[in-house]
């Protein structure tokens, strides 16, 4: 059986080839690709942020795990309103307050100042992101939406390719105009939004708020992250003490969700051993991948000396691979089975953190970073559009918002541990980063332990979604109902 649709559709579905489904796909992309611009712009900025800043390495984790935080913590939130209210006019929402949350990281005159504002982005974030991909999912007919995430996963290459450099360019010249570039992009997805996306949303759903999953997600997340980022410093009888609240706070997140008439997170949701499985597999490749390119652009610039273009558009070839066959794969995915591609997409994805992680101190680009770099986007080619398709499909309709924020808060949260963790975990400590003798062995073994980490996903893929069930139209060959 599979999973039933309840939601009435105010619109007609739309294919995917058709002038307004193009629209609407282009309108999902620009959104996403600005949350992912500025997100590849500040990784690319970071030393540069430091430097200008005074800021030391937990400062700059905390411009990236604010955003994480808050947009981990609110994802969930930000899923539920869409399929409450509509998911184009929170989307809509999301994508006016990035922009504006934008302009106050722009103006930002201290690293404290810029740590706050990016955590105003990450709210903002919680809304926009989601509703992307249930935009998808609500707008297209069954047979077109695998392909249309393919599509949405490679035209996010251009937002991936072009961050890098960009990016580099402006950093060289102005960090800060790396966030005044989201004004008018964000000004442009808000007037599309308006008058090519059809709205949709869940009328049956429950118009109540689960206030308290939604304050003990922040805490939980908020106390964990704070004390691995302090981590980096020495831990302290402070640091322990909250990181223990915020364990407590997500253990109770998980009994509340449990118990509460309207969740946050519907638990039945986890009660499909596909969604619980690809939700996993999910954490994984993302701690993965967040805390790899994190090292690599730290590496490039610390180590061999790159300039901030440099480290950028190092990784254009993942971009570029994306952008030319996560669709391909997409659509073969829902032709035959997600899990050959899942499988080996995050083994090809492992390969290339190996490569990377073998680069001498003055790596060549053509021989060291290529190969690599190149490997990675072949992998998420192979693993992402499959991935998100697959965890969309085995929820129903009507919780396409639910689904897609539990799937992003989970990617979210995974790049938000792993970028807090792993760098005491490796041995960095305070302004480590700045140091090239202190960061090559760092960066080395950090490769290492995100190749891992994609190999476990990898196993977890195969052994999870074995089962089979050909009768599912959106998720192929896969018992989507398995308890």
């Amino acid at each position: 059986m599979c999973p039933m649709t309840t939601e009435a559709a105010p619109h007609e579905l739309l294919r995917l080839r058709s002038h307004r489904g193009r629209f609407v796909l282009t309108t999902t992309v620009l959104g996403s690709g600005i949350a992912l611009l500025d997100s590849t712009v500040v990784n690319v900025a970071l030393p540069t942020i430091g430097r200008d800043l005074s800021a030391d390495l937990a400062g700059l984790q905390w411009v990236v795990n604010a955003y994480a935080l808050t947009l981990a913590a609110l994802i969930l939130l930000g899923g539920s309103l869409g399929d409450r209210f509509g998911r184009r006019r929170v989307y809509a929402v999301g994508v006016a307050g990035f922009g504006a949350a934008s302009v106050l990281c722009a103006v930002s005159p201290t690293v404290g100042t810029l740590v706050a504002a990016r955590g105003l982005q990450g709210v903002c974030a919680a809304l926009l992101v989601p509703g992307s991909l249930a935009i998808l999912q609500a707008s297209f007919h069954r047979e077109d939406r695998m392909a249309a995430i393919g599509a949405w996963t490679g035209l996010l290459g251009v937002a991936s390719a072009s961050g890098p450099i960009i990016g580099g360019w402006l950093v060289e010249h102005d960090w800060r105009w790396a966030f005044w570039l989201n004004v008018p992009l964000s000004a442009l997805v808000v007037l599309l939004s308006l008058r090519v996306v059809p709205e949709s949303w869940n009328p049956l759903a429950d118009k109540h708020f689960d206030v308290g999953g939604v304050v003990l997600a922040v805490l939980g997340l908020a106390g964990v992250t704070f004390t691995l980022t302090q981590a980096s410093n020495g831990l302290d009888p402070r640091s322990l003490t909250i990181g223990a609240v915020g364990l407590a706070a997500l253990a109770a997140f998980a009994v509340t969700e449990d118990r509460s008439p309207h969740p946050l997170v519907p638990p039945s949701l986890f009660a499909n051993r596909v969604f619980t499985t690809v939700n996993l597999v999910t954490l994984l490749v993302y701690a993965g991948l967040s805390a790899a390119l994190l090292f690599l652009v730290l590496f490039l610039q610390t180590v061999a000396g790159w300039s901030a273009l440099q480290a950028g558009a190092a990784t254009l070839p993942l971009s570029a691979v994306m952008l030319v066959l996560a669709r391909r794969f997409g659509s073969l995915a829902a032709r035959t089975s997600p899990r050959p591609f899942m499988v080996g997409g995050t083994l090809s994805a492992a390969a290339g953190f190996v490569l990377l992680a073998m680069s001498p101190r003055e790596p060549s680009f053509a021989l060291h970073i290529f190969p690599g770099i190149t490997l990675v986007g072949l992998g998420l080619s192979l693993t992402v559009a499959p991935l998100t398709g697959t965890v969309l499909a085995a929820a129903p309709d009507e919780l396409a918002g639910t689904a897609s924020g539990v799937n992003n808060a989970v990617a979210r949260t995974a790049g938000l541990l792993a970028v807090a963790a792993l760098p005491p975990l490796v041995g960095l400590r305070g302004e480590d980063y700045a140091s090239a003798q202190a960061l090559a062995p760092s960066y080395r073994l950090a490769m290492l332990v995100c190749a891992a980490l994609l190999v476990a996903g990898a196993a977890l893929t195969e052994l999870g979604l074995r089962r089979e069930n050909p009768a599912c139209a959106d998720t192929p060959h896969l018992d989507v109902t398995a308890r």
